[in-house]
């Protein structure tokens, strides 16, 4: 029989696990400032200042990098509403305590570096962009319903982290600058070193009550949103995104949920009891569908891109 724990026993027993990846954590994390990532000196004072204010001609971004940089700087605009789960949901005290408030801020400085380079070089429209996050911020972060406790939430951001680190790096593609470049890529590896942290402890999760952590990754990734869920224009956002590669359903299986399932052994592990074997078919039968719904997409996607394609070639002649 598999051992049944309170939330409380398991940040205990897992406390020491913690510690030793925190510290593996600050031995990895490398010190960087967001001031060395905006070119300050493209600058310049807008009409409340007797300058000039945003127009659409200034930005020399796609409308899809707009759309990618606005979403992913949304999502980190929202921490408030992370740090406040994380830390209701670890624990604020010893090696839990040091880590939520470490990763807080270092993800406070995505945020930061983002939103300077995009209104200094005028990116996209500040007025718009503030007019959001004031949304997005009031809402706060929407979680599924019955959704808490340590595991799923571990589960979670484990999943998300990675997801984030894939819009980031596949954002810096789109924007094509050779300044957003550079930034979204440190981004991106914060994300990296944020999420082995995750998955490395729920991991440890897994193996101190696998039926009670197997339940709860399968919760996670059957109602799996991303953390911008929620934010104006999500969906409308979401979809032009997964249509130009920067988060569609394929990356979503390939590039973070099936690595971090193998990475935590979870189809070939004969720990699981009874709850966990069903769990796991659960998850497995989740898994498939998905495989099914990444093709659907891409053929969807396909036929859409043609019709565009033929309707621009019509346009030129």
């Amino acid at each position: 029989m598999t051992r049944e724990l309170t939330q409380y026993q398991i940040l205990r027993e897992l406390e020491p696990v913690a510690e030793a990846n925190l510290n593996r954590h600050l031995s990895m994390a490398k010190e960087w400032y967001p001031h060395d990532y905006v070119p300050w000196d493209e600058g310049r004072n807008f009409a409340a200042m007797g300058g000039e204010d945003w127009e659409p001609s200034q930005s020399r971004l796609s409308e899809v990098a707009k759309i990618a940089m606005v979403t992913n700087l949304l999502t980190e605009d929202n921490l408030p509403s992370y740090h406040r789960e994380i830390a209701e949901n670890f624990s604020q005290e010893g090696a839990w305590g040091t880590w939520v408030g470490r990763w807080t801020a270092e993800e406070n400085r995505h945020g930061i570096v983002m939103r300077d380079y995009l209104v200094v070089t005028r990116g996209v429209d500040p007025v718009a962009l503030e007019r959001a996050r004031m949304i997005h911020m009031t809402n706060g972060a929407q979680s599924p319903p019955d959704w808490g406790g340590f595991l799923e939430n571990v589960a979670y951001v484990t999943f998300q982290e990675l997801a984030t680190r894939v819009s980031h790096r596949n954002t810096a593609r789109v924007c094509n600058d050779p300044i957003a470049d550079p930034m979204l890529q440190r981004i991106a590896a914060d994300e990296n070193l944020h999420m082995i942290f995750y998955r490395t402890m729920c991991g440890a999760g897994l193996d101190l009550v696998p039926d009670q952590a197997v339940e709860a990754i399968t919760k996670v990734l059957t109602h799996f949103v991303m953390p911008g869920h929620g934010m104006p224009n999500f969906r409308r956002n979401g979809v032009i995104m997964a249509k130009h590669g920067i988060y569609d359903l394929r990356q979503h299986l390939e590039d973070v949920v099936a690595p971090v399932l193998k990475n935590w052994n979870i189809f070939e592990r004969n720990d699981f009891g009874p709850r966990g074997e069903k769990a796991r078919e659960e998850l497995a039968s989740y898994m498939d569908k998905l495989a099914k719904d990444v093709v659907k997409f891409e053929e969807q996607r396909d036929r859409m891109l043609a019709r565009e394609a033929a309707r621009s070639e019509l346009q030129t002649v």
